[in-house]
């Protein structure tokens, strides 16, 4: 298909608390979408809004075809990404792992699936937006090599009466 990214999933092996499991990193589908959500909801710092209704998550999914990606460990989602891009800057959103899963890799390697993906589409530069009081996600990023934009604030409209949009 013109414009979609195939990337192969792969699976790798790290330590757990239980021992050592093989983690897939897949292809993140609307059937994923309920055990997404409950893994954000049970993460720190992470925010849920309206626009991550199941509606709304299909939509992205669809515009965004091979750019979203879980990370399983046997049966259980323990992170997930989800990226997209306007056609000249990729945008990740929701990069969460699992709290007893951190520190293995599995975020490095769902951030690199979605850069690898949007580079393969001629993306060269992304984004991701972290809340101001995720002082943990601040840190990663950083650690990472990510930079704290300073030079630009970012405004947001609501086109509802919902402040939860």
């Amino acid at each position: 298909m013109a414009g979609q990214t195939r990337l192969v999933p792969y699976a790798f092996l790290l330590m757990t608390p239980r021992g050592f499991d093989v983690t897939t990193i897949r292809t993140m589908t609307l059937d994923d979408y309920d055990a997404v959500i409950d893994l954000m909801k049970q993460t720190p710092g992470v925010s849920i809004r309206e626009a991550d209704s199941r509606d709304a998550v299909a939509r992205y999914l669809d515009r965004n075809p091979g750019l979203s990606f879980v990370a399983c460990a046997e049966d259980t989602i323990v992170g997930c990404v989800m990226s997209g891009h306007d056609g000249k800057r990729g945008y990740l959103q929701h990069v969460v792992v699992r709290v007893d899963f951190r520190k293995q890799g599995i975020g490095r390697a769902l951030v690199k699936q979605c850069v690898d993906g949007l580079a393969a589409l001629g993306i060269e530069k992304y984004h991701l937006d972290v809340l101001k009081n995720n002082d943990a996600a601040a840190r990663y990023w950083a650690g990472m090599g990510w930079k704290l934009r300073t030079d630009i604030d970012r405004y947001s409209f609501i086109n509802s009466d919902n402040p939860n949009a």
